[in-house]
């Protein structure tokens, strides 16, 4: 696997942060096309379930965001859920979505 570019290695660090400081089984984080980044854990209450993805493209779009340049996904999991790869995928299809694992190793780019 290859390594992360620099910005988006930011993207991992801030992901694992917010996953590690609110408990949450999942962190994201994306970055707009103007360089600004969102960050996100997962929501899992009665009434509103969301991945952390799926939260993170929310924070962006209710910014303003048009497009994003990279995402990143901290989980446990072996692939990207589709539904937050499908919210980034909504916004720019090219965007590269990654997906590390807890202590910060990529696993996997889509």
């Amino acid at each position: 696997m290859p390594e992360l570019q620099p910005e988006d290695a930011k993207l991992v660090t801030l992901a694992r942060s917010t996953r590690a400081r609110t408990g949450a089984a999942e962190g994201a984080a994306v970055r707009d096309t103007d360089g600004r980044t969102y960050v996100a854990a997962s929501v899992a209450l009665p009434s509103l379930k969301l991945s952390a993805l799926q939260a993170a493209v929310a924070a962006a779009v209710s910014s303003g965001v048009e497009g994003l340049e990279a995402a990143v996904i901290v989980s446990d999991g072996d692939a990207v859920e589709q539904e937050g790869l499908a919210a980034v995928r909504d916004l720019t299809p090219s965007a590269p979505v990654h997906l590390a694992g807890p202590d910060g190793a990529l696993r996997t780019t889509v």
